[in-house]
C-alpha cells in the first residue's frame, strides 16, 4: 500500500471511530425525564433538592438514561425563586414536555398557580404518562386541584395539613408526616424534607442502596438520620 493509500485507510479509520463513538452516544444519552416546576417566586429549596438529588444520580452509570429539567409556567428564560436565585429554565408547560417524573413545588402564594387552567391541564395530560407525580410543600394544592390525590393519602406542609383537608375532602390528609407515598404520587413537607423525599423516590424508582449511594454523595447523613 502506498503512502497516499496509507494515509486514506488512516482517514477512513478516524472518520468509522468518531461515527461509532458519536452513535455510542447517542444510544446512552439519556430518553427520560424528570421535570421540577418553577416560576418566579417559587421556594428555592423545594426546586434545588430534587435537582440536586436527581442531578447527581444522572451522573452514575445507573441512572444515565434520566435527564432533569426545569418546567417553567411561563415562557421565559429564566426564573427568580423567592430567595433571589436566579435558575435557567429548560423548557416551559405551552411545550408540553413528555415526562416521566413531575415535581411539583411551592410558593407563599399558591393562588395565581392553582387557578392557572394551563397548569392544571398540563398536570393531568401529564399524569397519564408519568411513572411518578411528585410535590413539596404546597405543591400538593396542586395535584389534588388537579384530582389527582382523590382517595389517596398526601400531606403538605407542616402545619397546613388541616387547610388542605378542609380546602380539599376527597383527600386522605396525612398529619405529622415527613411525606407519603401513595399508588405513584409522593408529598412532601418541602424545605429540608425535600431532599428526604427526593431521595425516597429516587430509592422507589431503583433501589435504597443506589439512593444511599447519592445520599452519600450529598453527606446527607451529616444533617439528618430521617431514613428514606
Amino acid at each position: 500500500m502506498g503512502k497516499n493509500g496509507l494515509k486514506n485507510a488512516l482517514q477512513l479509520l478516524i472518520a468509522t471511530l468518531v461515527l461509532s463513538f458519536g452513535m455510542l452516544q447517542a444510544a446512552h444519552a439519556a430518553d427520560k425525564r424528570i421535570g421540577i416546576l418553577v416560576y418566579d417566586g417559587v421556594l428555592t429549596s423545594d426546586v434545588t433538592a430534587p435537582l440536586e438529588v436527581f442531578g447527581v444520580a444522572s451522573r452514575l452509570t445507573w441512572f444515565s438514561d434520566y435527564e432533569v429539567l426545569t418546567i417553567s409556567v411561563s415562557d421565559q428564560k429564566t426564573i427568580t425563586t423567592e430567595e433571589g436565585l436566579e435558575i435557567g429554565v429548560d423548557a416551559w408547560i405551552g411545550d408540553q414536555p413528555e415526562l416521566d417524573v413531575l415535581v411539583l413545588t411551592s410558593s407563599y402564594d399558591m393562588d395565581a398557580l392553582i387557578e392557572n387552567k394551563d397548569l392544571i391541564h398540563f398536570i393531568q395530560t401529564t399524569s397519564k404518562a408519568a411513572d411518578w407525580m411528585a410535590s413539596n410543600c404546597s405543591g400538593a394544592y396542586l395535584l389534588a386541584k388537579a384530582g389527582l390525590l382523590n382517595g389517596k393519602k398526601a400531606t403538605t406542609w407542616a402545619g397546613g395539613e388541616n387547610g388542605l383537608q378542609k380546602d380539599y375532602p376527597a383527600v386522605d390528609v396525612q398529619v405529622d408526616q415527613n411525606f407519603v407515598v401513595d399508588e405513584g404520587v409522593i408529598t412532601s413537607n418541602g424545605s429540608l424534607v425535600s431532599y428526604q423525599a427526593a431521595l425516597k423516590l429516587l430509592h422507589l424508582m431503583t433501589s435504597e442502596s443506589k439512593a444511599q449511594e447519592v445520599a452519600d454523595a450529598l453527606q446527607y447523613s451529616r444533617f439528618s438520620t430521617q431514613p428514606f
